[in-house]
């Protein structure tokens, strides 16, 4: 991989762009604090295990954000949220060497916007990457008008030697995937809502009969009720009540050990 990339953030799919990184170059890593450095640390050697070239001493994980300055690619991966994102972009933007391109992982906002607020939208390219990241193949690329050719040529490279597919879409709240998804997610529970069946059996349904490898309900623990109601309110679908209960009562999926499914025993 000729680019060495730096990523913001060291959540799920901070630290698993950082195993698929280390695979082909090096990686920097940025976490905001010791505790999510360690956290950050040991999410990484455990993908890591699993997943084919990947070279753990490839990857620094570290708590001074000026590290991130060595980076010719900078991947920003923070909460879905603009109040969130625009400082740390802005931030990136000014570590950024003169040739480097910054990326956000956003899933469902606004590329021209944050590419914008940046101040580096020429440099500018959204990445939206899907979890689990050492195992999803697609990256929608969306660019801003003002990206040039260069960073478009250098992130269809990056995509490739990351041994993904990219596929270029609009800049369209929640890009494909999620415009389609999320609407279906939501009535899944609002089926649950109207008819008392649990989550296991409604996603007994949509496996078995539509052949799909994870039910809806599995699939929003998944990916968090909190991230999965902040998408649904980016592309104006509605929200669920008993979703908006359980992200209420701090069951927001897998990550809390509740959430459309109960605790297990």
């Amino acid at each position: 991989m000729a680019e060495k990339l730096g990523i913001a953030g060291s959540g799920t799919i901070a630290t698993g762009l950082a195993v698929v990184g280390s695979a082909s170059g090096e990686v920097i890593l940025w976490a905001r604090s010791e505790a999510s450095q360690q956290r950050a640390q040991a999410a990484i050697e455990k993908a890591a295990s699993r997943y084919e070239g990947a070279d753990v001493s490839r990857i620094t994980v570290t708590t001074d954000q000026t590290a991130l300055g060595d980076a010719t690619f900078l991947i920003e991966a923070a909460t879905e949220d603009y109040d969130v994102k625009t400082p740390l972009l802005q931030k990136l933007a000014e570590l950024a060497g003169p040739d480097a391109v910054l990326s956000t992982t956003t899933s469902s906002l606004s590329i021209e916007k944050l590419a914008e607020l940046s101040g580096l939208g020429d440099r500018f390219v959204g990445l939206h990457v899907f979890n689990p990241v050492p195992v999803m193949k697609l990256v929608e690329v969306i660019f801003p008008a003002a990206a040039t050719d260069a960073t478009k040529e250098r992130t269809r490279a990056l995509v490739t030697a990351l041994d993904k597919t990219g596929v270029e879409v609009p800049d369209t709240p929640g890009f494909v995937v999620n415009r389609l998804l999320f609407p279906y997610l939501f009535s899944a529970v609002q089926l649950m809502e109207e008819t008392g069946l649990d989550a296991k059996t409604i996603d007994t349904c949509m496996k078995l009969g539509a052949a799909h490898p994870i039910g809806p309900l599995a699939l929003l623990d998944v990916v968090g009720l909190d991230v999965s109601t902040a998408i649904g309110e980016t592309i104006e679908t509605e929200i669920p009540g008993l979703v908006r209960e359980k992200i209420a009562a701090g069951e927001l999926g897998r990550k809390t050990g509740s959430g459309m499914y109960p605790p297990r025993a």
